[in-house]
C-alpha cells in the first residue's frame, strides 16, 4: 500500500475531500452562539443569586455574569455581522441574526435553522469570483482581511474591547431602584 503524496497546500491526496478545512464560518459562528447563549445562563444564574442571596454577593454574581455576557455579546455581535457579509446574507437576515443575542438562548434555534437551511456553508471568501459583488470596494476590503485572519481577529477584538470598555463607563443598561 502507498501512501497518498501530500497536495501542495499539505493536505494529503489520498481522499478527495470537499469540505472546508480549519475554522470555517460555520464553526466559528456555531461556538460564539453557543457561548453567547452560555453566558445568558451566567447573567441569569447571577440574578437569581442576588435575588435568593442579595447583599455583595448577590450584586458581585450579577456583576460577573453580566459583564460576561456583555463581552460575549458584543463578541457575538461582530461574529454574525462578518458571518452575514461572507456567506452573502441579506441585511434583515444579518440583522436576525444579531437580534437573537438580545433574546435568553435564540442564537441556538438560529444557528440551527441556518445550519438546516445552508446558509452556514462554505469557507471564507478570500478570492474575488465572477460574482459582480466581488468587484465591490467593501467585498475587496472583506477579502484582504480574511487573507490576514490574525489582523482581522485583532481588529474584531480591539473593536469589541473598545465598544465593551465604553459601555462600562457609561454604566448598566438598567438603572438601580
Amino acid at each position: 500500500m502507498t501512501a497518498a503524496a501530500p497536495a501542495t497546500d499539505g493536505r494529503s491526496t489520498g481522499a478527495p475531500s470537499t469540505a472546508p478545512r480549519g475554522l470555517t464560518p460555520k464553526r466559528l459562528y456555531r461556538v460564539v452562539a453557543i457561548a453567547e447563549a452560555i453566558t445568558w445562563t451566567a447573567l441569569i444564574s447571577g440574578l437569581v443569586i442576588r435575588a435568593v442571596v442579595g447583599g455583595d454577593t448577590g450584586d458581585l454574581a450579577v456583576r460577573i455574569g453580566g459583564s460576561v455576557h456583555g463581552f460575549v455579546f458584543l463578541a457575538y455581535g461582530a461574529t454574525a455581522v462578518l458571518t452575514a457579509i461572507n456567506q452573502r446574507w441579506s441585511v434583515g437576515l444579518g440583522m436576525l441574526a444579531v437580534v437573537t443575542a438580545v433574546v435568553p438562548y435564540a442564537t441556538i434555534p438560529f444557528d440551527m435553522w441556518a445550519h438546516r437551511t445552508g446558509r452556514l456553508e462554505g469557507g471564507w471568501r478570500r478570492e474575488a469570483t465572477d460574482d459582480p459583488r466581488d468587484a465591490v470596494w467593501f467585498d475587496r476590503l472583506v477579502r484582504w482581511m480574511l487573507r490576514h485572519p490574525i489582523l482581522l481577529a485583532a481588529a474584531l477584538l480591539l473593536a469589541v474591547v473598545a465598544l465593551f470598555t465604553v459601555l462600562l463607563i457609561v454604566g448598566p443598561p438598567v438603572p438601580k431602584a
